[in-house]
């Protein structure tokens, strides 16, 4: 997961896109770069870290011109490096440009090893380069046409943005995997057209939100303005539907749907779906989410149980990564760094706690044992999606197949793993639901909720819950892109 920005038309791009990125850091914080263009010629500036860390004032005072790309990199498994940070900007036969991506090519290996084959130089190990070097080799006349071919060539998913001495191009996939927006941005008497991964980028810089980029849309920002082409054949729409559950901020839109709003239909249906034992009306039950992204469902969650909030575990927002921990005695180190007990709204009390999603299961495990320690009476889990059983090959760094517990463990045996005295996920069905009914709310035309005892997926992506894969793909022990450079 990754967040791109991009703008066009603006005398202060550079500055417009640090902020843009400083809204979308959620989405990567790995590294971070920025690209501009005066017209004439491309500048880039890259960085490893948080965006704050990599731009000072001078840095920003170089990156000449009125237009610009910026790009957040999520954290990956052994890819980072500077030479894998994005947008990556190079010259080439018909002049410069510059790429970001947010997605995952899922046929990364054979294209890059067929462009090995006739000569092609990598300078990194991820699979956006793939798409520099089609472009690069493509005889089209147009930029535009370029890109067209190369992503025709390319399989997975990709929210990506181009940018030349003269044109801002945006392009999401046909299926729509990522979030992609439109905003514009006024100054003066002139305006500037944004995108950006989500729209609360436009929120920081004072940008109107205009519309979502549709799947399988390539957007062209030039002298003349603007224009969308649909070069691509079009396919059955497949979201992404962890970007509702996690990615997104929650103040964030998702093709017209407030993330918050969904959050708290998901706690709401999992309240339903797995009420606590014993009920809730007896005055010792206390809902408490694990901060910051169990917040929205565990707010739902309270709502439709008739049980207080509380907010008994505090995030520290002061926590980096964490390079060096003392002796292995000290247990549960790297999640105190980060979450504290609140002992006054623990201790007697029967707590529930809701999370978003369990991977490996380490981290609720001492979440459950920091909040029994802390004076709970009982431990109860309740995750807002359903159990995360398979990798996600769409841009996600999630474990292999061996490392998610719930691909090896059932209910009862992830229960006792993580000491709650119950745990309760929310269904497929549950999930698929809720997103839909508040997509309705924002958008008649989007797709009806399943009947009741369905759990159809059209429309979204939920491979990582049930293994049922949009874009087939075949894992080999080449597989360098999964778990370690995406974009």
């Amino acid at each position: 997961m990754c967040g791109v920005f991009g703008i066009y038309g603006h005398p202060e791009a550079a500055n417009i896109t640090y902020l843009g990125l400083h809204a979308l850091q959620h989405r990567g914080q790995e590294a971070a770069g920025i690209v501009t263009s005066d017209g004439e010629r491309l500048t880039p500036h890259r960085s490893m870290g948080l965006v704050q860390a990599g731009f000072s004032p001078k840095d920003l005072a170089a990156l000449r011109g009125d237009r610009a790309i910026g790009h957040v990199r999520y954290s990956t498994a052994g890819g980072s490096h500077i030479r894998n940070a994005q947008p990556f900007a190079v010259d080439y036969a018909r002049g410069s440009i510059a790429v970001g991506h947010n997605g995952n090519l899922t046929n990364y290996e054979a294209l890059r090893d067929r462009l090995e084959a006739r000569g092609s130089i990598f300078q990194s190990a991820s699979d956006t380069e793939v798409i520099v070097h089609l472009i690069a080799a493509s005889t089209q006349a147009s930029v535009e046409s370029r890109a067209a071919e190369a992503l025709g060539q390319v399989e997975g998913a990709y929210s990506i943005l181009f940018l030349t001495e003269r044109e801002l191009i945006a392009v999401r996939d046909p299926m729509g995997f990522r979030p992609l927006c439109m905003g514009r941005l006024t100054h003066g008497e002139a305006e500037a057209i944004v995108v950006a991964s989500e729209p609360t980028a436009f929120d920081l810089i004072g940008a109107t939100y205009v519309r979502d980029i549709e799947p399988g849309e390539m957007l062209i920002v030039d002298a003349n303005g603007t224009r969308s082409l649909r070069p691509f054949a079009p396919r059955a729409r497949k979201l992404c539907i962890f970007e509702h559950v996690y990615f997104a901020r929650p103040d964030s839109l998702i093709e017209g749907a407030s993330v918050y709003e969904v959050r708290k239909a998901l706690g709401r249906k999992l309240a339903e779906e797995s009420p606590v034992p014993g009920g809730s009306d007896a005055g010792d039950v206390v809902v408490v989410p694990v901060p910051d992204s169990g917040v929205p469902a565990a707010v739902g969650f309270a709502e439709r149980a008739g049980a207080p909030f509380e907010m008994g575990l505090i995030r520290s927002h002061y926590v980096g990564r964490t390079f060096i921990e003392p002796q292995q005695s000290i247990r549960h180190f790297g999640v105190r760094l980060k979450l504290s007990p609140n002992r006054a709204a623990l201790a007697n009390k029967r707590v529930v706690i809701v999370d978003d999603s369990i991977v490996r299961g380490t981290t609720s495990r001492k979440i459950v044992k920091m909040v029994r320690d802390a004076g709970a009476r009982e431990v109860h889990l309740r995750i807002s999606s359903p159990p995360t059983r398979w990798p996600c090959f769409y841009g996600i760094d999630t474990p292999t197949r061996a490392e998610l517990i719930a691909a090896t463990h059932n209910l009862e045996e992830i229960c006792k793993y993580v000491t709650a005295d119950s745990l309760g996920y929310l269904s497929l069905e549950g999930l698929v639901t809720s997103v839909r009914t508040i997509e309705r709310r924002a958008s008649p035309d989007a797709p009806a909720s399943p009947r009741s005892g369905e759990a159809s997926e059209d429309g979204y992506c939920s491979a990582c819950f049930s293994g049922a894969y949009p874009v087939p793909f075949s894992p080999s022990p080449k597989s360098r892109h999964l778990r370690l450079v995406h974009g």
